[in-house]
């Protein structure tokens, strides 16, 4: 079960290589910096996702001479099998992504993460406590996604109607609608609160799940009983039809919808301290961290087993937390990436020198 075979082509720093890691257990990918550790991890990424966790420019993916760079995954789930496939080409126009899975172009994210589920760390992972809202809102619409699949359409709804109303703000160039036009705004604010509803309501719940299984993992990472908790936080306090009505000549101004969903973040609260602006770096890493691993565990208790991908985690950790996280570790398949050997708890990893497999 899991990732039995990836191959890249003309992908970074690869002109061929093909990685066979350990399908339920630690892979440790360990050779010198440079060498193209965390392109095979990216690699993954981009099977799962179609994206990737370093560049969001597809033509960084190609070597400098080439035009097309290939990655394929063998994927099996039970008695169930994945060929993963991503062509990435370059014109004179434009760097395209062609991804299938069996043969078949996905028709959405959650079709791919459901053919590979990651969990996912990098060391700019921990911008998701320490920066603005954009990551955040991503990473848990993200959570949303992988816990239940099924929830994924609200979120995709909610993007539609967004962008219908965002359009049709920027036809008015600023001028108060007409009233024929206004009743057309009118239709889309229905539209949007009715969506909007639904992305909050997987949102807030979603968190009130989260939050004991964080509390719980961030004590085990920090090895002491520290309280975490979770703080959904709207844009606007006011119920959305009247915030909508509220705002609507800045809305018409600007062009595009101020409040909404797209525009609400959530905070993590720290012994009761806001982490972004109280936290220490050592704790913002380990509550980075700790998100992840307890999104892993609410995606497991459905019955998924997501492969965890750590790309150079333990370097950023003193030795106490790097040992508590390789306890933390779920039974499963484990990716991680260093240019030093770990300690001791991983002497039975699976190890694979990147610079002899290409």
């Amino acid at each position: 079960m899991g990732l039995q075979e990836i191959s890249l082509a003309r992908f970074r720093c690869f002109d061929q290589v093909t990685i066979t890691p350990d399908p339920d257990a630690v892979t440790v990918l360990l050779s010198p910096n440079g060498t193209g550790k965390t392109s095979v991890l990216e690699a993954v990424h981009l099977l799962s996702t179609g994206q990737s966790f370093r560049t969001s420019a597809a033509g960084d993916l190609l070597q400098t001479d080439s035009d097309a760079a290939e990655v394929h995954g063998v994927v099996t789930s039970g008695v169930r099998r994945f060929q993963i496939d991503l062509v990435v080409r370059r014109s004179s126009h434009s760097t395209t992504k062609h991804l299938m899975v069996n043969g078949n172009r996905p028709s959405s994210r959650t079709e791919l993460a459901e053919s590979l589920p990651l969990t996912v760390f990098t060391p700019e992972g921990v911008d998701v406590i320490r920066q603005g809202p954009d990551q955040r809102r991503q990473l848990l619409d993200t959570f949303a996604a992988d816990v239940n699949p099924q929830d994924a359409p609200p979120f995709e709804k909610y993007s539609r109607v967004l962008t219908q109303r965002n359009s049709l703000l920027r036809s008015f160039h600023g001028d108060y609608p007409s009233p024929a036009r206004r009743r057309e705004l009118e239709v889309w604010d229905a539209e949007f609160v009715y969506a909007a509803h639904q992305v909050r309501r997987i949102r807030e719940a979603l968190l009130d799940e989260l939050e004991p299984q964080l509390a719980d993992t961030y004590s085990s990472l920090a090895g002491q009983t520290t309280p975490v908790s979770l703080e959904y936080l709207p844009s606007s306090t006011q119920p959305l039809d009247q915030a909508l009505h509220a705002v609507l000549r800045d809305d018409i101004q600007r062009g595009y919808s101020t409040i909404g969903p797209h525009r609400d973040d959530f905070r993590v609260l720290l012994e009761h301290r806001d982490a972004r602006r109280q936290a220490s770096q050592g704790e913002q890493r380990s509550l980075a961290l700790a998100l992840r691993l307890a999104a892993h565990e609410l995606v497991s208790r459905s019955g998924r087993s997501p492969l965890i991908l750590l790309d150079d985690v333990f370097s950023e950790l003193d030795p106490s937390r790097a040992s508590r996280l390789i306890d933390l570790l779920p039974v499963g398949q484990t990716l991680v990436t260093t240019a030093t050997p770990l300690a001791d708890a991983f002497a039975d990893a699976f190890i694979i020198d990147v610079r002899k497999n290409s």
